[in-house]
């Protein structure tokens, strides 16, 4: 039996409270077409590869607002595993880390009042 393989593309693209379906790049209006370049150009961007029927689930569902059956990699990668089973570190350090990273938030407040508390009883 002879193995085919088809490539198609589908783009999706939702503007407003319409959403139009192309097949193809060259199908997407001038003006849509410049946008979807700007934005498909970005950092939040990113390219997903369909491969069977179970993808074209998955865009359904995403299109409905359903979530995904799927596991992300972020999802995968903050999920804890064998080897982050360590225990945390105690609560002294954790106290001078906050301290650390908030002095200025802790101190300034009470610093500027005891300024102000100053000025106004040494008159």
């Amino acid at each position: 039996m002879q193995r085919v393989t088809v490539k198609t593309s589908t783009i999706f693209i939702a503007k407003g409270a319409k959403t139009r379906v192309y097949r193809s790049v060259q199908d997407v209006p001038p003006q849509l077409r410049k946008e979807l370049e700007h934005s498909t150009n970005g950092f939040n961007s990113a390219t997903i590869l369909i491969a069977d029927r179970r993808g074209r689930e998955e865009i359904r569902r995403a299109l409905s607002g359903f979530p995904s059956g799927l596991r992300s990699r972020l999802a995968s990668t903050l999920a804890p595993n064998a080897q982050s089973k360590a225990l945390p570190p105690p609560i002294s350090m954790r106290l001078f880390r906050y301290l650390k990273r908030n002095w200025a938030e802790i101190i300034l407040p009470g610093a500027a009042g005891l300024l102000v508390w100053l000025a106004f009883h040494l008159r």
